[in-house]
Order: C-alpha cells, then sequence, then structure tokens
C-alpha cells in the first residue's frame, strides 16, 4: 500500500517536471541554444547599479571597519587591538573602471589603534557588495596590522 502511493507520487512528480521542461522549451537532449524570453527576464536582469556611492565619511562603513578590525584581532591573532577612531579620512579615486564594473569608491586615512599607535588605513566601498548583495560591502586593510599579507605589502592591493 505504501510503495504504491510512493509509485504514485514519484510519477506525478516525474510527469510535472517534464510538463514544466516542455512549457519552457527545454529540448530533452539540451544542446547549446540562446536563452528563452523567460530566462532573460526573470530574476537575470543585469547589473543595475544606482552608482550612487556614499563618501568616505560614511559611518556605517568606518563603524564596520571597526568592528571587523576588532573580530580579526580577537578572533585570527589573539591580539587586543582595537580601532578606537580615523583621520584625515579622504577620497582616492570613484570608480576608477569601466562603467560596467561594481561601483567602488576608493579611500584612505589614519586608523588611531588601541595602543596609541597611528597606522594608514585604505578601504573600499562598493555597492550591493555586502552580505548577499544587500548593502553597501566594505574591504580594508591596515598598514602594518594585516599579519597574513592578505592585501599585499603596505596594503597594495586595498587601494585603486
Amino acid at each position: 500500500m505504501v510503495r504504491s502511493k510512493l509509485r504514485v507520487g514519484l510519477s506525478l512528480c516525474a510527469a510535472f517536471a517534464a510538463a514544466l521542461a516542455v512549457a519552457f522549451g527545454v529540448p530533452a537532449a539540451a544542446p547549446a541554444r540562446a536563452a528563452t524570453i523567460l530566462e532573460k527576464n526573470f530574476w537575470m536582469p543585469g547589473p543595475d547599479y544606482s552608482r550612487d556611492l556614499p563618501s568616505c565619511e560614511y559611518h556605517p562603513a568606518l563603524d564596520r571597519i571597526i568592528r571587523d578590525f576588532r573580530t580579526k584581532e580577537n578572533r585570527f591573532w589573539n591580539s587586543e587591538l582595537q580601532i578606537v577612531g580615523f583621520e584625515n579620512i579622504h577620497e582616492i579615486d570613484a570608480m576608477p573602471w569601466a562603467a560596467q564594473a561594481i561601483p567602488r569608491r576608493y579611500c584612505g586615512g589614519t586608523a588611531v589603534i588601541s595602543d596609541s599607535s597611528k597606522h594608514a588605513v585604505y578601504y573600499s566601498i562598493a555597492e550591493d557588495d555586502g552580505m548577499i548583495g544587500i548593502d553597501w560591502g566594505v574591504n580594508f586593510c591596515v598598514v602594518g596590522l594585516d599579519r597574513n599579507d592578505a592585501y599585499g605589502p603596505q596594503c597594495r592591493a586595498a587601494q585603486p
């Protein structure tokens, strides 16, 4: 009894999948083809950037740098260092590449660290580059505290 219900359910699922394939124009052998009108217009709109980038002094971006730096230092380097403030924040470049690229604003400044030292900081604010593409994304590097050289010498890869 249970097996017959399972077979009927599987048969219905297979029939439904076949009907969807026919409705959306998916051939059985699936040779290379152009996208259908539904594929072109359904959840595949391409980049649609507003190009309205916040300034370098955008507080949520600076707060994210402070939070992420503290997390990185504490979790990965067993360090109590924290960024306690910023000085001389300025724009280095905005959207330095082609029009189709993700809009970014490159910024620089000085990070004041909890041990009273000051280090150059470079960061970028990118549109739709945050968590699952919802908000602004922020990438940063603090010169002298990029312990694994993820951004290269003197944080070169964090700059335009």
